[in-house]
């Protein structure tokens, strides 16, 4: 599905993993009447970081005049303002389909950015895609509104480590036993991490496996020779 307006390319660009504000918008010189980004295809789904914008199709009223072919004055500054102004107008266009929760959220995800989670937080929120910030976010959120730790560090690490498990061990101490199914890589580590410091009520202990799952009675997948480890 292509790119039809400027706040569908500020989503597409930000689930890449991209800031927005490494986008650079410019006021389109040949384009249709009948569409807002002017793209060389019209089915594209990725762009260029400088897109020409159709200022005619939604914001005539703002832009009126700024760009008449008979104006060529201060035109550096004009291409400049409109740059800022259209940013400002996808921001407008994101909010508006915002509800208090999604508020929240970014709120969350920016404390986090500025540095109030500490910095090690801070750089470990990095590691994750846009997609999965939101998750951690929206499950920090949950955090403060029910306590439930245990229940959303699983959850968050079911969202993000799609073959990972988490089990209870309360026998003889409070234990949590992660398996990630996936190889030990630095990445993966601090992206658990992360979890950790954010999820992990403090009174627990954790014990990680890898790769590879260990035994369990009547769970055939679990007990194949070379692929078991030991608990």
């Amino acid at each position: 599905m292509g790119l039809n307006y400027v706040w569908d390319l500020v989503i597409k660009t930000e689930q890449k993993g991209l800031a927005r504000k490494g986008l650079y918008f410019t006021p389109a010189k040949v384009y249709s009447p009948y569409m807002e980004l002017s793209l060389p295809d019209l089915n594209a789904s990725l762009v260029d970081r400088e897109i020409e914008v159709n200022a005619d199709y939604r914001f005539t009223d703002i832009f009126d005049g700024m760009f008449d072919l008979d104006y060529e004055e201060c035109a550096e500054l004009r291409v400049a303002l409109f740059d800022i102004m259209m940013h400002f107008l996808a921001d407008v266009d994101l909010s508006q389909g915002m509800n208090l929760r999604e508020y929240y959220i970014r709120f969350i995800l920016r404390d986090i950015e500025d540095g109030l989670f500490g910095d090690e937080v801070k750089h470990g929120l990095t590691l994750f895609t846009q997609g999965e910030r939101e998750v951690i976010a929206a499950n920090l959120l949950r955090l403060y509104e029910t306590g439930e730790a245990v229940y959303l560090l699983k959850d968050t690490m079911r969202k993000l480590f799609k073959r990972s498990t988490i089990y209870v061990n309360c026998e003889e101490k409070d234990e949590l036993v992660f398996y990630v199914g996936q190889k030990r890589t630095e990445a993966v580590e601090a992206r658990i991490e992360l979890v950790r410091r954010l999820f992990l009520p403090v009174r627990f202990v954790t014990e990680i496996y890898w790769e590879y799952h260990f035994g369990l009675l009547d769970v055939e997948e679990t007990m194949q020779i070379d692929r078991i480890a030991l608990y």
